[in-house]
């Protein structure tokens, strides 16, 4: 899985790089048919903004997230992805 990782108004630190491939590798845990991925952080005013898009075997997944902290967005979207990815696995396994 490769993961890019773009900054918007942030600067992608040693650790923010880590944390966010720690949390995407429990993801693949869960579906390993993932490709690639784009995160994209950003900041706007007050608001830390997360969002990220998943290349799987037979389709896209998409997820943003925001909240006054960056690791707490990631940690959010880390969540709605992972939902996201384990509805795309059932519906493969019914076909």
């Amino acid at each position: 899985m490769q993961i890019n990782v773009t900054g918007h108004h942030i600067e992608i630190t040693t650790s923010l790089r880590q944390y966010i491939e720690e949390k995407f590798s429990k993801l693949e845990r869960h579906f390993d048919q993932i490709n690639n991925v784009h995160v994209i952080l950003n900041v706007q005013k007050m608001q830390q903004k997360a969002e990220a898009k998943l290349h799987l075997a037979g389709g896209e997944v998409f997820a943003a997230s925001q909240h006054a902290d960056m690791y707490a967005a990631i940690d959010s979207l880390i969540d709605k992805l992972d939902r996201q990815v384990i509805k795309h696995k059932e519906k493969q396994t019914k076909h």
